[in-house]
């Protein structure tokens, strides 16, 4: 099941005034720090935790640059283009890029492409690669064309695939469309037309790719708003052969079938896919998530002030430009089935995220200049630091997690405690849970406006806590009144005991209906629940028979008869539940947890008279506040009901008990008589 969360600002103003908005986004070699390259002349370097600018740099007034920056995770430095040719390199210590590490290149560069686990690669706009220490060695060396005559590069994608590095550019030339593979290792160069499904017939606009055991499944969004996916092998049989690869329908309808810009997609995992575009002609852009596995809409979001067309993703977060505004949005995709799909999971197994896997290339690649140890040509000792080797044992991940607690942001946490919910669950797994809660509900005892409900709400979502494992998670709860919480603790804690229960109760009956509308509560426990309509069918009917016997008869007796008249306000004409279903739900959470009669009866005496009578534990109810019951006229109506209620099953028992004694003796009598042939018929009468 896939889920976008609240979304936040990035930077505001200046990336939305240029003309193309921004170039690119990727990510840093630190945790939580991407690059953000715009359309003129700057790159800055943000903390998505902190949602602040840690570094920012620019060319000179005249330059442009022309393709995004990005980081070399070998070393640390950032690499940028700019006018095309010129090569910038720099780290976080250089303030002016103007004295920065410079290189003119023989063809202009289409894109730096930049992963983990190899060197980054400059990929011409003719179609050559080369390796970036290869291309300093020698940065006026000729550049061969890939391409044919008249075919512009359109989109690109560099990956691993199986521990070496991959790259998959389209071209397109007079309407047709083309992929080529570029698989380092071999130095293969796999050429592949793109042919029309039969169900397409309209312009390709925007590309996404995933690598899928053997095959790069290479998925593309058209005007006709379809998805469309061709399966490219990565090891072709023959290398030299202009390949044909058809592509077929995914999605259907996925956004407005006369777009023609702003439309893009990208790959969450091999069952998700996000989309940005808008849904119907007339209406506005939105982000939204698709399962491709099931075929269907899983969450959505609208973008009022629209976008341009452009969505990046990185670990857990998808950029994007909304408006004039920079946006990052959360995502979470669990691993996809059925029930996630139709929202029906209640629990899943696992905790983490989804995601595709990406694998570290140990091995030195060779061809195209990759890993190329020439480090006095390529100058690489005089602007690279020393890689430092740490000696120390690893620290635990849950250790790590533990520091962070202890002083980041809310948002820091919540990233690192994704990820660590993601690994692999250890034998210790169920104590380390432990641990977290126990550090995050310190903090928020030593900090009062320290509160990530988020990060507590996925802990409780592990299945692994109870009651008695975090006593002070239900405690500050409670304080913040954060009926949310509650309602989930109740639900997978077995252990609450009564007098929290009822402190729980007291807050779901005065929280007040304007506060519940706001609050996103679990209705599963309400899904049933019988409207109005339905109610007012109930009450026309002329008589309600109960256990075969109406109350309305004679033999109830005639206790108040104003009560079976017709009642003058139209108000009480139907009889419905007296609570919101939002607070019912609530009251289900309560009705449905443990709870013992002797421990339970004494708090239930501290709850106000007024929410009594709504309550199902009657007996319990009744017997804590009997005294206050008889006195309040809310309550008149209520024991006049039950009065009618139980005389009435009085009667009905008073009637079996008088025909017991005629069965026993029907019993008798077939017992005695030996009935020959098939089947007979006996007529008996009762006097």
């Amino acid at each position: 099941m896939a889920a976008l969360e609240e979304e936040f600002t990035l930077s505001v103003g200046a990336l939305g005034a240029r003309p193309n908005g921004v170039l690119g986004v990727e990510p840093s070699d630190k945790t939580d720090q991407f690059l953000v390259t715009d359309s003129s002349r700057t790159v800055i370097l943000y903390k998505v935790s902190d949602q602040k600018p840690l570094g920012s740099w620019s060319v000179k007034q005249g330059q442009v640059i022309t393709c995004p920056a990005v980081c070399n995770f070998q070393t640390g430095e950032y690499i940028v283009v700019h006018d095309n040719k010129v090569l910038r390199i720099w780290n976080n210590e250089d303030v002016n890029l103007d004295k920065v590490f410079k290189a003119t290149l023989s063809a202009d560069v289409y894109r730096i492409h930049s992963i983990q686990g190899t060197e980054p690669v400059m990929q011409f706009k003719e179609g050559a690669v080369r390796g970036l220490e290869a291309l300093l060695a020698e940065p006026q060396q000729k550049i061969e064309t890939v391409i044919s005559d008249g075919e512009v590069i359109k989109w690109a994608k560099f990956f691993m695939v199986f521990r070496h590095p991959a790259l998959i550019f389209i071209t397109e030339k007079h309407g047709s469309y083309f992929a080529y593979v570029q698989m380092f290792n071999s130095q293969n160069l796999s050429k592949y037309t793109l042919l029309l499904g039969p169900e397409e017939k309209c312009i390709t606009l925007n590309f996404t790719a995933y690598v899928d055991r053997k095959f790069i499944s290479l998925m593309s969004i058209s005007s006709d708003g379809c998805i469309y996916e061709s399966l490219i092998p990565i090891y072709p049989s023959d290398t030299e052969k202009n390949q044909r690869v058809v592509k077929s329908q995914l999605l259907k309808a996925v956004v407005s079938d006369n777009s023609q810009s702003g439309i893009a997609l990208t790959v969450l995992d091999r069952d998700h896919i996000a989309v940005l575009g808008p849904p119907m002609p007339a209406s506005k852009d939105c982000l939204s998530i698709w399962n491709i596995k099931f075929q269907i809409l899983q969450t959505s979001k609208e973008l009022p002030q629209g976008t341009s067309g452009q969505l990046w993703y990185y670990g857990e977060n998808l950029f994007m430009l909304h408006g004039k505004v920079l946006t990052v949005i959360p995502y979470k995709c669990e691993v996809s089935s059925l029930a996630g799909a139709l929202g029906k999971l209640k629990h899943s197994q696992d905790a983490g995220t989804h995601t595709i896997p990406h694998f570290v290339n140990w091995e030195t690649s060779q061809g195209y200049g990759l890993g190329s140890q020439n480090s006095e040509q390529s100058r690489r000792i005089l602007r690279r630091k020393k890689l430092e080797v740490s000696l120390q044992p690893e620290v635990p991940v849950s250790e790590q997690l533990l520091s962070t607690i202890k002083k980041d942001s809310e948002k820091h946490i919540e990233v690192e405690l994704r990820k660590f919910l993601a690994a692999k669950w250890t034998p210790d797994f169920h104590t380390q849970i432990g641990d977290i809660v126990t550090g995050l509900l310190g903090r928020c005892k030593a900090e009062p406006s320290f509160y990530p409900r988020n990060c507590l709400i996925q802990l409780i979502q592990t299945h692994t806590l109870s009651y008695s494992l975090c006593s002070g998670l239900m405690e500050i709860a409670l304080e913040k009144t954060d009926v949310q919480m509650l309602q989930l603790c109740l639900h997978q804690f077995p252990d609450i005991p009564e007098s929290v229960t009822c402190a729980c109760l007291k807050i779901f009956l005065s929280i007040g209906d304007d506060s519940l509308q706001e609050i996103n509560i679990n209705m599963e426990s309400v899904f049933d629940y019988s409207d109005t309509e339905q109610d007012e069918k109930m009450e026309e009917q002329p008589e309600i028979l109960q256990n075969g016997f109406s109350p309305e008869n004679g033999n109830c007796g005639n206790f108040n008869p104003k009560v079976n008249e017709k009642p003058q306000n139209a108000a009480e004409e139907t009889t419905s539940c007296p609570v919101t279903p939002k607070r019912a739900a609530l009251l289900n959470a309560i009705l449905h947890s443990a709870y013992s009669e002797v421990f339970l009866l004494p708090h239930l005496k501290d709850i106000p008279a007024q929410h009594i009578t709504i309550m199902d534990w009657i007996c319990l109810l009744l017997d804590a506040n009997f005294t206050v019951v008889v006195m309040i006229p809310e309550a008149k109506r209520l024991l006049i009901n039950l009065y009618k209620f139980v005389k009435s099953q009085i009667s009905v028992y008073s009637e079996l008990n008088k025909i017991e004694v005629s069965f026993r003796e029907l019993q008798k009598l077939n017992q005695e008589k030996n009935i020959r042939g098939l089947y007979s018929i006996e007529v008996l009468e009762l006097f």
